[in-house]
């Protein structure tokens, strides 16, 4: 090998090492590190009961960070979807549980809810120009207000909406088509909706004018709307297709618990937010796949099951999360320090 040669192995190297797939390969590599460690750390850990409350606890999670991460790949923030899942299921119930409306209808009603709260910020952030994270905190609020409200325009009181007239309704996650077919394998149909969304999401991502035009707003909005591409509508698009996602989480949080919860939902933003960046897509935009959010949202709920087994309080299980947060968040800035 000649001196000549030596840079040119070492700069292919290190571009390797500072590919948006290798970031995706640390995050799995650092998921079954996880994995091995809490199966010899407990027993608990390893049976097939908690490998299904794992994949159970990522759907809704999962399905909120496939959302956001069109969002993120524009360089943007959805602090909203949280709420936004919370006000779909309250809706969803009201829907089903006070109308009487059939259950399809009554799901089609959630996501609607999400879709428009998707639309509404994506007007204000690329119409009216309030940065992202001012204009979807104000969602955030207007949707933990409403997820209140209604229930108590109702009932006078903003207690819980249950599904007691509709009891096929839980059977959308907690029933198993798997596991009618395959009784050893039970694996609740969220999970395969979650996994259904994943590849809806990737199609859109990768194989649509959607996708491309979300990527290159990220990369350089201005050169984008410079070009001829309608950047306003695009981005409107882009929060829409968010609040979509994260209709559908609240349906199927709904559906888990058998009931509209209208307190819950405060947090979930972070943990989805969380997933993405774990995951590889970047904070400043350009970047992103749906298998890296798939894969740092397996590893959020992996972590947060694991810690529990072992006894760690909730307290220090957010901790651990928020430090490995900073550091996703760290290796993507050294990442692109390299480019």
């Amino acid at each position: 090998m000649t001196a000549s040669e030596v840079p040119v192995t070492t700069a292919a190297r290190g571009s390797i090492l500072r590919s948006d797939a290798a970031q995706k390969l640390l995050a799995f590599a650092a998921w079954i590190v996880i994995i091995i460690f809490f199966s010899i750390a407990s027993q608990y850990f390893r049976t097939v009961e908690n490998a299904l409350s794992i994949l159970l606890a990522t759907t809704v999670n999962g399905v909120l960070a496939l959302g956001v991460t069109f969002v993120i790949i524009t360089a943007g923030i959805d602090l909203s979807i949280g709420t936004v899942l919370t006000l779909a299921a309250v809706t969803t119930g009201v829907a089903i549980s006070v109308w009487g409306l059939p259950i399809p209808l009554g799901i089609l009603v959630g996501l609607l809810t999400g879709g428009i709260a998707g639309v509404v910020n994506g007007v204000v952030i690329s119409r009216m120009k309030i940065p992202p994270f001012v204009a979807t905190l104000g969602m955030m609020m207007i949707a933990r207000g409403l997820a209140l409200v209604i229930p108590a325009a109702i009932y006078g009181s903003p207690k819980p909406i249950y599904f007691d007239n509709a009891p096929g309704f839980t059977l959308i996650t907690m029933g198993s088509i798997v596991g009618a077919v395959v009784p050893i394998l039970p694996i609740p149909n969220a999970v395969l909706i979650l996994f259904a969304a994943a590849l809806v999401a990737a199609f859109l991502l990768n194989r649509t004018v959607f996708g491309r035009y979300t990527v290159a707003i990220g990369s350089n909005e201005e050169a984008t709307r410079l070009s001829g591409v309608n950047v306003i509508n695009w981005k409107t698009a882009v929060y829409m297709v968010c609040g979509l996602f994260a209709g559908l989480g609240g349906v199927l949080m709904a559906s888990r618990l058998n009931s509209a919860q209208p307190a819950l939902g405060a947090g979930y933003e972070l943990d989805a937010i969380a997933a993405v960046v774990i995951g590889g897509t970047s904070l400043s935009g350009g970047e992103g796949t749906i298998l890296g959010t798939l894969i740092g949202a397996f590893l959020m709920s992996t972590l947060t099951n694991g810690l529990r087994i072992m006894g760690v309080p909730q307290e220090w299980q957010m901790v651990v999360t928020g430090v490995i947060v900073i550091l996703a968040v760290y290796l993507d800035i050294v990442r692109r320090r390299g480019r």
